[in-house]
């Protein structure tokens, strides 16, 4: 089994890889028969243009989805890339407006607690619920999942969805999976009450153990040798050298923000196919996985580093090993592999790659409600938001007959900031329909309007100046760049689609992401007419006169 391969890639990972050995030699799936499995994967924070920058060095598993059918320019088209409106988006085959998902976290001045923020996968009808200590739910989800769609159609197909985070394995998975894992406190845990199988059981350990265990410099690949270079990050710290190395941890975080957590969360998965014979009955299933690492590391280490490279080579062996775990089982499936937003390297970096308009957040937005309350006489809070772009609340203690001046003032102040882009009012981002446009043609507004859900968004939303990073200080390590605009950089993805027999076609046009649901229902001939979405059915059939799509 190629596993242990990546055991000694990510320096003697801790993991009983003789129990995932699989028996006998590795046989194609037949190429004949319908795909009796659905793998969708989504990887946190893959931008199109970082798997353009490595395309050339891949060898494992993105080599084999880069022999289908290929879509390096793909959209996440609306404003909010972040993780949770992202993934909302993949297999719904709708915009935040439908999904209701238009960020990770929003305001609702209707909940009857303290903390009126509401995260995007909580239950907020939990007593003593908060969105930063909640019970998780599919709840907030307004759309069905492709594998709620399968399940409507078959109810012995079987749903799974297995994440780095909650939320991208709760809006990967859908209201009705069978099984969702993500990361908790003591490894992979699910819903209360649900089963847990076997494989959860033994990954949990094998994460226990990793945990305790140092982890020396994983080594460099020829491939990334160009980017090993020390980046000053404030007065003292540095990123670009760090290999992900540390001790021994009781932060699964500390686990996650290296190709580790990656590993851990392809090994459950695989073993559920195993465990639940998952693509061996007489029905489709589905299995969604949703890796975080990418994101973890973007987050802590910018995107342009050694850190990023030897995560991709790692993940590119990862997937390469899962998908020959897969044929070993003669199992006939189809991938298809997106992201749920790209990401912008930290501007530290950027500028000494001649992007010299690159900045850190400067100062004005955390005076807003101070400013606010000297010039109308109200007592803060007066807005409510969660960060210096995106959507903008008017607390609910403001009186109605004084809102319409609160937005007024609020507007002016914070198109005064020099980082500012444009704010755009409700009224103005309502007035505008969502547009059919090819998504490179969107105009800024265009992509507001695509995120903008008149029950849960703001009563205005903040656009913030191209390359701006809205971390005043970088924490190294921890936080030193992110994603969240509404450019391109942010909102490009590749999507591939693969299967066994596949011919190679490749488009470089701009599609969306939420064209996934209806191609992948093309693939597996499951009628989707009766159901409204805001994508349409790729062609991923090379050639004239053969077409997947109904």
């Amino acid at each position: 089994m190629k596993f242990v391969r990546i055991a000694t890639l990510v320096t003697a990972l801790t993991l009983p890889f003789a129990a995932f050995a699989q028996n006998g030699e590795s046989t194609a799936a037949t190429e004949s028969s319908s795909p009796r499995l659905v793998v969708a994967i989504s990887i946190d924070q893959l931008s199109a243009d970082l798997f353009a920058q490595h395309r050339q060095n891949f060898s494992g598993g993105f080599a084999r989805l880069l022999e289908g059918a290929v879509f390096p320019s793909g959209y996440q088209a609306h404003s909010a890339t972040e993780t949770c409106p992202g993934h909302s988006t993949i297999l719904t085959g709708s915009h935040p407006a439908r999904t209701g998902i238009i960020a990770n976290r929003w305001f609702d001045m209707s909940v009857e607690r303290d903390d009126v923020r509401v995260y995007c996968s909580e239950d907020s009808s939990v007593e003593g619920s908060s969105s930063s200590d909640y019970t998780v739910s599919t709840g907030n989800l307004l759309v069905p999942t492709l594998g709620d769609l399968m399940q409507r159609v078959d109810e012995a197909s079987r749903v799974v969805s297995v994440a780095g985070k909650d939320r991208s394995a709760v809006m990967l998975g859908g209201a009705q999976a069978d099984h969702v894992f993500w990361p908790g406190d003591a490894g992979f845990t699910t819903f209360e009450g649900r089963e847990t199988p076997e494989a959860l059981t033994r990954i949990n350990e094998a994460a226990m153990q990793a945990a305790v265990s140092n982890r020396v410099p994983l080594p460099v690949p020829q491939q990334c040798t160009a980017y090993n270079r020390a980046i000053p990050v404030g007065e003292e710290a540095t990123v670009g050298t760090h290999v992900f190395s540390r001790g021994p941890t009781t932060s699964g975080r500390d686990i996650l923000t290296s190709p580790e957590g990656d590993l851990l969360t392809l090994v459950l998965a695989a073993n559920l196919v195993s465990e639940l014979e998952l693509g061996q009955q007489d029905t489709t299933d589905l299995l969604a996985i949703g890796l975080a690492s990418t994101d973890y590391i973007g987050h802590a280490y910018g995107t342009e580093g050694v850190e990023m490279c030897v995560q991709l080579m790692a993940l590119d062996a990862m997937l390469g090993d899962f998908f020959a775990r897969l044929d070993a089982r003669n199992i006939n499936y189809v991938v298809m592999l997106t992201a749920d937003h790209g990401g912008l390297d930290l501007p530290e970096r950027q500028v000494e790659q001649a992007a010299p308009r690159a900045a850190r957040l400067l100062p004005g937005f955390e005076t807003l409600d101070a400013r606010l309350a000297a010039e109308t006489g109200l007592e803060a809070p007066i807005l409510r938001a969660d960060g210096p772009f995106g959507d903008f609340y008017v607390d609910r203690s403001v009186p109605e007959d004084r809102r319409a001046e609160v937005i007024d003032r609020a507007i002016a102040m914070i198109s005064a900031h020099p980082q500012v882009y444009r704010v755009y009012g409700r009224s103005e981002i309502l007035a505008q329909p969502i547009t059919t446009a090819p998504p490179e043609h969107w105009t800024v507004l265009d992509r507001v309007r695509a995120n903008f859900n008149a029950e849960r968004s703001g009563d205005f939303i903040v656009v913030l100046q191209p390359r701006v990073t809205p971390i005043p200080e970088a924490i190294p390590g921890a936080y030193v760049a992110t994603h969240g605009s509404v450019w391109d950089y942010d909102r490009r993805v590749p999507i591939l689609f693969w299967w066994p027999g596949a011919e190679h076609v490749e488009q470089p046009l701009g599609v969306m992401t939420v064209d996934i649901l209806p191609t992948l229902a093309s693939l597996i001939d499951l009628d989707i007419s009766d159901v409204t979405i805001d994508g349409r059915c790729l062609d991923v059939m090379p050639g004239v006169g053969e077409s997947n799509c109904p």
